[in-house]
């Protein structure tokens, strides 16, 4: 389940993200900004769903997860595909990420 959180959020931070990206640097209408906050609302609140006694290292093991699907969204949305070096720094966050989730810790 926390892997679903993980990338419903990824995806809720990345749209709302891009709301602000499509305003400012693609001349997109303000009103994109309404269904991009909802998004970066959707985003947090997500995260506070993650099962850990510590917010910091939810939101750190959180970052391999938006690595990885922030690399899909530039393939899928944008059109880029990832090259060898994209791979490479997915699998290096998401091993840190498990290292982060699946460690034994002292709280």
């Amino acid at each position: 389940m926390t892997l679903l959180i993980y990338i419903a959020a990824a995806l809720a931070e990345i749209g709302g993200c891009f709301s602000f990206w499509a305003w400012l640097r693609l001349s997109r209408s303000p009103l994109w900004l309404i269904p991009g906050c909802a998004s970066l609302i959707l985003f947090a609140w997500l995260l506070t769903l993650i099962d850990t006694a510590a917010a910091g290292r939810a939101y750190a093991a959180y970052g391999g997860i938006y690595i990885t699907v922030a690399l899909f969204w530039l393939w899928t949305a944008e059109g880029i595909r990832p090259d060898r070096a994209d791979i490479a720094g997915v699998l290096l966050s998401l091993a840190g990420a498990a290292v982060i989730l699946l460690a034994p810790h002292r709280n």
